[in-house]
């Protein structure tokens, strides 16, 4: 693939990266709930991992095509989304000056429930059927000098990579930012746990308006 394409889809890619939304909210979460952001970001990344192996293997170009399973997916997404704002909102963080989180006895979430979490937050967002099922259709090149399931492979690697890179920052900036701040931190969370309600609550609208 041309450096012009990769550049094209990168700008593009990380517009859709920057908007806030499910994935922001998780990692934002997750910094303010754990000692460390890398398993929640671990786990958005493999939800994307799951896709990428999808594309390549041209599942997506068949789901696509399908609007019944690309609806079910979207209001499986919606869903969970719904139920794990839910759950922020019922347990806001609440940091120490250390950065431990107090509330719930034990501490922090157990890393493997967390990474779980993270690979259901990506796998059913929403934006990520947009990404995978739109976007990568357009800077792919059938005729090209690569084949389809390796230009697929990269743009997924750079959109995994795009991601750990942002999620990890913003994760890191919440809690570093609002460590000190057990009140804000406490906002902060309410307002991501908000925000995946208010998603999820508007695609299961427009999904159940469209049918």
């Amino acid at each position: 693939m041309d450096t012009t394409t990769l550049a094209a889809f990168l700008a593009v890619d990380l517009l859709l990266i920057f908007t806030p939304g499910a994935d922001w909210a998780y990692a934002i979460t997750a910094g303010l709930r754990d000692r460390s952001v890398v398993p929640a970001v671990a786990g958005l990344v493999a939800g994307y991992a799951g896709y990428t192996l999808l594309a390549v293997a041209g599942l997506v170009v068949i789901v696509a095509s399908s609007g019944t399973l690309l609806t079910a997916l979207t209001m499986a997404g919606a869903g969970y989304l719904v139920w794990l704002g839910w759950g922020v909102l019922r347990r806001p963080a609440t940091l120490t000056a250390s950065g431990a989180k107090l509330g719930t006895a034990g501490g922090g979430s157990s890393r493997l429930r967390v990474m779980l979490k993270g690979v259901g937050t990506s796998g059913l967002n929403p934006k990520a059927l947009l990404l995978y099922f739109s976007l990568f259709p357009q800077f792919i090149d059938p005729a090209g000098a690569w084949p389809v399931a390796g230009q697929t492979g990269l743009l997924g690697s750079l959109h995994m990579t795009a991601c750990a890179v942002v999620y990890l920052t913003v994760g890191v900036l919440a809690r570093t930012v609002l460590r000190t701040r057990p009140s804000a931190a406490r906002a902060v969370t309410r307002i991501s746990g908000a925000m995946m309600i208010v998603i999820g609550g508007f695609l299961l609208v427009e999904r159940l308006a469209a049918g």
